[in-house]
């Protein structure tokens, strides 16, 4: 199917595959098109890892640039948005390894790693509640959290990623969920 920019820019319910090629072909229009469908949810990756808004959309402005440019690489086997999401991801582990963000040490609070053998109880907490107490996640457990818990990443993909031990990416999660418990706990 045939579609001029004019036509992407009117017809929102183009579907994805006639997209993804105009876009391999640089077409503006098509690549708006993209740009809005994911905006708002790259944006939301982005700022759980973070956990600065202001950020985050620098991110997703590059992160954008990155997509346009590798576009042509996406084979069409698995979502898009998942192939979208892993850039969006990198970008965001590529900065907060730049600012040094990155550090997999113990826990700032005094607290010790206590497993969390039950899901995290969130009864009466809202979303935006649980996205707050992210945000204020040292960097290092929200980074693991986010990409254990959230993207759905291996311990095992997290260590070859971070370029750390397996291990560490275990108790750093377990550290993260106990952390989060407590914070989610404070709010009742």
């Amino acid at each position: 199917m045939q579609h001029s920019g004019r036509n992407f820019h009117l017809n929102k319910d183009i579907p994805e595959i006639d997209l993804i090629a105009a876009c391999k072909k640089n077409d503006a229009a098509a690549q708006r098109v993209i740009y809005e469908r994911l905006y708002s949810r790259m944006l939301a990756v982005c700022q759980r890892y973070t956990g600065n808004r202001e950020t985050a959309r620098d991110i997703v402005q590059d992160g954008f640039v990155v997509l346009f440019d590798k576009i042509g690489t996406y084979a069409g086997t698995g979502s898009f948005e998942g192939w979208a999401r892993k850039i969006f991801v990198n970008m965001s582990l590529t900065y907060l390894r730049r600012n040094d963000a990155l550090r997999y040490s113990e826990p700032i609070e005094n607290s010790t790693a206590r497993s969390v053998t039950s899901g995290l109880i969130l009864e009466n907490i809202s979303a935006d509640d649980i996205l707050r107490c992210m945000e204020q996640m040292p960097y290092g457990f929200r980074t693991i959290f986010n990409m254990y818990a959230i993207e759905g990443y291996s311990h095992n993909e997290i260590a070859k990623l971070l370029d750390i031990s397996e291990s560490t990416s275990r108790s750093q999660y377990s550290r993260a969920r106990s952390w989060l418990q407590n914070k989610l706990n404070d709010l009742k």
